[in-house]
């Protein structure tokens, strides 16, 4: 498994499995007991998907020694704060069946971020988290972290796929060392994303699926990226994309498709942030 390095010299594998939508709670453990079955070692989950406990028995299952294993959870809105980002994380430990994080996010830039921060900050410092970040945090955002705050988050999870592909905001966590991370790797399936022409005519040449290109793109750019399914065909194919290499002309080609715009979630909507500041779990 191919890693990177974070800002703290703790190293993350650059492939992961992503529980995001996955309700079903048996379906939940099913898919991760698969994944880390099949050699994924990154699984992300997070307090607002309900699923962590799901995660947790997976886990034990699997019978993966838990140092092989880098767990990521995130910090929800209505928890945000020092005190109360301190009892979600104690929360989501119990619920994952874990004795410390390898990374801990704040899922979204909104509420008392610094105050949850300065609690993340202890948390690393007690040794219960090996990294801590953030997740769809505009620069603005980002920086308003980093000049206030000890510890600079060694990651940033935000929207990343061909068709929004987060190139200067790339360039600017690389300048401040911090780790880019795609969630929605493959678009959720939209702008028609399997039957993109030019995809599909790149998948072909290498004898690789749509998927699988978009996600060999993203990885050779250095993005850390966490594609999610619930069909085990596709667990496995969403992991074999080390046998094969993007060109150059490869990678030009499918920076075209860059609409320099969210499809998925807008964080400059009022409204968007309003229902997500009010959502409860």
């Amino acid at each position: 498994m191919q890693k990177v390095t974070l800002n703290n010299g703790v190293e993350m594998p650059i492939l992961g499995f992503g529980v995001y939508q996955i309700e079903d709670i048996e379906l939940c453990e099913e898919s991760v007991y698969n994944a880390l079955m099949e050699g994924y070692r990154l699984i992300d989950t997070a307090a607002g998907y309900e699923n962590e406990e799901a995660v947790g028995r997976a886990i034990k299952r699997s019978g993966v020694p838990r140092e092989e294993i880098f767990v990521t959870t995130k910090l929800w809105i209505q928890d945000a704060g020092y005190e109360s980002a301190k009892k979600a994380f104690e929360t989501s430990l119990k619920k994952l069946q874990l004795d410390y994080l390898d990374l801990y996010l704040i899922h979204m830039p909104f509420g008392d971020v610094h105050g949850s921060w300065r609690a993340m900050e202890e948390l690393f410092h007690q040794g219960k988290i090996r990294a801590i970040g953030v997740s769809n945090f505009l620069n603005d955002r980002l920086m308003d972290l980093i000049v206030h705050h000890e510890i600079v988050p060694a990651v940033n999870q935000v929207e990343t796929h061909v068709f929004t592909q987060q190139v200067e905001n790339a360039q600017f966590m690389m300048d401040f060392d911090v780790q880019i991370e795609s969630w929605g790797p493959l678009a959720e399936g939209k702008n028609n994303i399997f039957k993109n022409e030019l995809l599909v005519s790149i998948a072909e040449k290498h004898q690789k699926t749509v998927a699988q290109v978009a996600l060999r793109w993203l990885i050779q750019r250095g993005v850390v990226v966490i594609p999610k399914s619930v069909h085990k065909e596709r667990i496995i194919e969403n992991f074999d994309i080390f046998n094969f290499e993007l060109s150059r002309g490869d990678m030009e080609k499918i920076a075209t498709l860059d609409t320099k715009k969210s499809l998925i979630l807008s964080l400059h909507d009022p409204e968007e942030v309003e229902r997500l500041s009010n959502m409860k779990f």
